[in-house]
């Protein structure tokens, strides 16, 4: 197998365990609405998940590990994903926001400060900032 095959596998699986976690923060009420198909829909066209995957990782999306990447910058582009889709669900309670800041340790944030980082994260997303905005506040945020 050629260099290039292992890190295209490497690439897609990252890929579909990142898009398993947001579909895990879909189905925490139990059901996908219409604006979470939609942005789901979006987000797996974005992450190049084929349609065969999409629907096997509806059905098992619990299967899927959370492996944060170790760029911050991508972390933060994920964590931007996830308050997206959160705020879709408009997902408010604590088991919720137990479930949220979980995935946010997984993402290789601190447990320490998940709370304010994911806080800040969807007060910036319920604002309406793009990804640079946004990835720029949360930095900002941090030093």
């Amino acid at each position: 197998m050629s260099y290039s095959k292992l890190f295209d596998s490497g690439f897609t699986e990252r890929n579909k365990d990142h898009f398993a976690a947001i579909v895990r923060v879909a189905m925490d009420d139990g059901i996908i609405s219409n604006d979470e198909k939609a942005f789901l829909d979006r987000l797996a066209r974005n992450l190049h998940i084929h349609d065969n995957d999409y629907e096997q990782i509806l059905k098992d999306y619990k299967s899927h590990p959370i492996n944060p990447p170790v760029d911050y910058t991508r972390r933060l582009e994920r964590l931007y994903d996830l308050a997206r889709m959160v705020a879709v669900d408009h997902i408010k309670g604590d088991h919720e926001e137990i479930l949220i800041r979980k995935i946010g340790i997984g993402l290789g944030f601190s447990p320490e400060n998940v709370k304010y980082i994911v806080d800040k994260a969807l007060t910036l997303v319920t604002d309406g900032v793009d990804l640079d905005t946004f990835i720029e506040e949360i930095k900002l945020m941090n030093r």
